[in-house]
């Protein structure tokens, strides 16, 4: 019984959509922050697994030295690691940015270099621009990728400000 029971719990684990509880809707949406009138949502849309994502501060007014959470557990070597963002609002382009953030001579972060299998967890700051959150709706695809165009995380994410 407890063979069929670790199986079980494994199938879930492996295939999120076979099981009951998404309704074949893939990983479930996740809370980035929620305060004072901001809401940041998202959902992994890497088919393959989820991953963890928070903001220590959730705040309208974006300062320029956040910090942040994200953990994942890797399916690809990192070698070089790029992220791609495209901000959406109403249907419409708003921004598209990419970013390398490790770089065979030029590693940002110390878990540039890490292996498939490891995990990758990093807490502390980001640098961004500061800028005010306009009222509205907004959609975000995130995707880190290997210098293979492997995906290591892809994200949709919805931020709505009121």
């Amino acid at each position: 019984m407890k063979g069929f029971t670790a199986a079980l719990f494994l199938w879930t684990l492996i295939f999120p959509s076979c099981s009951g509880g998404s309704g074949g809707r893939g990983w479930p949406t996740h809370t980035v922050c929620s305060d004072s009138g901001l809401e940041v949502l998202y959902q992994s849309c890497d088919p393959l697994q989820d991953f963890g994502f928070s903001i220590e501060k959730c705040s309208k007014q974006l300062k320029s030295n956040i910090n942040i959470r994200f953990g994942i557990i890797l399916r690809e070597d990192i070698k070089e690691l790029f992220l791609d963002l495209a901000l959406m609002s109403q249907g419409s382009s708003v921004l598209n940015f990419s970013y390398p953030i490790c770089e065979v001579a030029l590693p940002k972060f110390s878990f540039c270099g890490r292996r498939k299998g490891e995990q990758i967890y990093y807490a502390g700051p980001v640098n961004n621009p500061e800028f005010t959150i306009p009222q509205g709706e907004y959609q975000v695809l995130l995707e880190l990728y290997t210098e293979k165009r492997s995906t290591v995380a892809c994200a949709n994410a919805t931020i709505m400000c009121s």
